[in-house]
């Protein structure tokens, strides 16, 4: 009976998920919009709104793919709020040697329900920008 229970306590560890620790909470993705291709090493600041000042839980860069998979920290529990990314443009544009009118680009977004998973795009170029919740 002892050990029926311990395989079944083992086991519900391994297959249910942690709870107050995000796994993949936050993801974002740039695409450049004039030349249809990620844009890869972009850094990314995570900021949450805490009064009236925001406070950094993360910055990470995009890879390749021009992804940041999981954005939200491992050690920052989940919580409904204000939150904003802000895209660092202007490095991107000049290791790529192109002006840019936008240094960077601030999104602030709630997190209502911290059982679903938040992705939020930017489609960039050097004059504009779009951006949505993405799925």
């Amino acid at each position: 009976m002892k050990k029926n229970l311990l395989s079944v306590l083992l086991l519900s560890s391994l297959i249910l998920p942690a709870t107050g620790f995000a796994s993949d909470l936050l993801s974002v993705h740039i695409l450049n919009q004039q030349t249809g291709s990620p844009a890869s090493n972009v850094n990314v600041i995570l900021e949450q709104k805490q009064g009236g000042s925001w406070h950094i839980l993360n910055t990470a860069k995009t890879n390749n793919d021009g992804r940041i998979q999981k954005l939200w920290p491992d050690n920052v529990n989940e919580k409904k709020g204000i939150y904003r990314v802000t895209f660092k443009t202007s490095e991107y544009f000049k290791d790529n040697n192109l002006k840019s009118f936008f240094p960077e680009i601030p999104v602030e977004f709630n997190i209502e329900d911290t059982s679903q998973h938040y992705h939020i795009p930017l489609l960039l170029s050097q004059y504009g920008y779009s951006t949505y919740r993405g799925s």
